[in-house]
């Protein structure tokens, strides 16, 4: 906690320290940018400072704590306010939501960090009183007010997990999309005959006889790779229709 608000005190004795906490994270955080979490080790950030892991343990006490230190560090990057007029909150918090999308796919290695429990760092809980403040005064209760952002944030997180694990598909398997499918479809085909899916699957089969699964509209082009043009449009259909939702029940509400 002291870390993560910045009152972590040098020690007194000995030489004055080469190093920041602030210039530890920063390495860091590039770090998992470019190779993702499991990169990150007090070693090899060491070795980008050209320094070694037991020299960083002056600074930050262990890996755990290098990880809270660059989440809380990144999410510093959020608006802090949105502005609402009157009650027209569903800008706000739309804008809210791919502020936070985009977050995601600057620093996916930041959804492989538990969400569990708050860091109760000074970026994340800025980031929380904006969020809140989106639905304050709206005549909702305390509870609808953090149940509406968890709700939010859920939907959001979730789908940037989405995109981020089709975006690691064609790397962790080695195969794109297109040949994935090449090397499966003949197995398919062997344990389902084509002819027998309309009866054994008829939805999946009629839908697959139009655009159902590759319709026009999906976000990207046509080298953006299929598993990630599915997350981005589940993105794009679901925050639109999940705002909805949250229309309805505030309506309810102030009822």
């Amino acid at each position: 906690m002291a870390l993560l608000w910045g009152q972590q005190t040098t020690p007194g004795r000995g030489p004055k320290p080469s190093l920041t906490i602030a210039d530890i994270v920063t390495n860091a955080i590039e770090l998992a940018d470019a190779e993702g979490l499991p990169a990150v080790s007090m070693r090899n950030v060491a070795r980008r400072l050209g320094r070694t892991a037991m020299s960083l343990y002056t600074y930050v006490p262990g890996k755990g704590e290098l990880l809270e230190l660059m989440l809380d560090t990144v999410l510093g990057e959020l608006p802090t306010h949105y502005e609402r007029a009157g009650d027209a909150w569903r800008p706000a918090a739309e804008q809210c939501a791919r502020d936070t999308w985009s977050l995601y796919q600057r620093h996916p290695w930041a959804l492989d960090i538990s969400s569990a429990r708050a860091l109760l760092g000074p970026h994340e809980l800025a980031r929380y009183e904006a969020q809140l403040r989106i639905f304050d005064d709206l005549g909702l209760s305390g509870v609808d007010m953090t149940r509406l952002v968890g709700l939010v944030d859920t939907f959001v997180r979730g789908a940037a997990a989405a995109l981020a694990e089709a975006s690691r598909a064609e790397r962790a398997t080695g195969l794109s999309d297109d040949a994935w499918w090449l090397a499966r479809s003949p197995q398919l085909d062997d344990l389902v005959a084509p002819d027998a899916w309309p009866s054994r699957y008829p939805t999946i089969h009629r839908l697959s006889q139009t655009q159902a699964y590759d319709p026009d509209d999906w976000p990207g082009d046509d080298s953006t790779p299929y598993t990630v043009r599915l997350a981005l449009d589940q993105f794009e259909f679901g925050l639109p229709r999940l705002l909805d939702g949250v229309e309805a029940f505030i309506t309810t509400r102030r009822r």
